[in-house]
């Protein structure tokens, strides 16, 4: 996707992942994403789901405390990509925490979960024919937002030159992968980055999971993994700055593939939640 970005779009795109909270091995795989020297290797950010405070709760009996210790020496922005526990009734007590300097050292922020009202009990707004109607959730976060505005400047943060490069996570039995090479790219996806990929069908398009072959790359990279190009971002007109690579290449010199292995390490991927937009309302 970088590499796609860094050809064909016209301004910058942050890539990145949001993880569901594995204790097992939720540090390996935002060490994973941030390590190694290949820039399309990295995330541009990491995020991850968090209810470990459920009201009545504070800073330290919901262990926040320990994670901002965890990341403190973090490289990428991180933040927390769903939180909002429903145990108890939600006063929202976090945005404090998560507003204050002993959050915002490390953390960039999250998005509360989630907007609309659906069978899991989450949403601060139901949708009807009157359009969006806010709950007691939304009214008592909003509160919460007004008493405690996201800081302006640093806000204790380090800066880039104070980040600390980190070195991938070793092999173990909570992170078996046995490379942190990426696949080799295939031969039509090395394609869509030279060419672009046209037109989007959008809602009434076949799909990509209808594509009419499939893709005659080995899976295996004993064949080795070049270097991926820089992700600086030409103009859609010009694609030439990322296409002369035949793969994207990983963060360490292993060449065994473990592609199968990778998304049992990874747990559930779980996608950016809705952000509650309570200061606009």
């Amino acid at each position: 996707m970088k590499r796609y970005i860094g050809a064909q779009a016209d301004r910058p795109i942050p890539v990145g992942y949001s993880a569901a909270d594995v204790e097992e091995n939720i540090y390996e795989q935002a060490v994973y994403f941030a390590c190694g020297d290949d820039d399309n290797a990295r995330s541009d950010f990491f995020a991850f789901n968090d209810y470990s405070w459920c009201d009545p709760s504070d800073f330290q009996k919901s262990g926040w405390n320990k994670k901002v210790e965890l990341y403190s020496n973090y490289s990428l922005p991180i933040f927390l990509s769903e939180f909002g526990c429903i145990t108890n009734r939600r006063d929202w007590n976090e945005i404090e925490a998560l507003m204050s300097e002993n959050m915002t050292a490390v953390y960039s922020g999250g998005l509360a979960y989630e907007f609309t009202i659906e069978p899991n009990g989450y949403g601060i707004v139901e949708l009807g024919d009157n359009g969006a109607e806010p709950n007691e959730d939304f009214d008592r976060l909003a509160a919460q937002f007004k008493a405690h505005p996201a800081p302006t400047g640093s806000a204790g943060a380090k800066s880039a030159d104070e980040a600390t490069h980190l070195d991938c996570p070793a092999q173990s039995e909570d992170w078996p992968l046995r490379t942190n090479n990426l696949p080799e790219i295939p031969e039509k996806g090395e394609e869509l980055i030279k060419n672009g990929a046209g037109e989007a069908p959008g809602l009434d398009g076949p799909g990509s999971q209808w594509g009419p072959s499939t893709s005659a790359t080995e899976p295996d990279l004993s064949n080795g993994v070049t270097t991926s190009e820089s992700t600086s971002n030409n103009s859609s007109s010009s694609s030439s700055g990322n296409s002369g690579s035949s793969g994207s290449s990983g963060n360490s010199d292993s060449a065994e593939s473990s592609a199968t292995v990778t998304s049992a390490a990874f747990g559930t991927v779980a996608m950016a939640a809705f952000a509650a937009l309570a200061l606009a309302y």
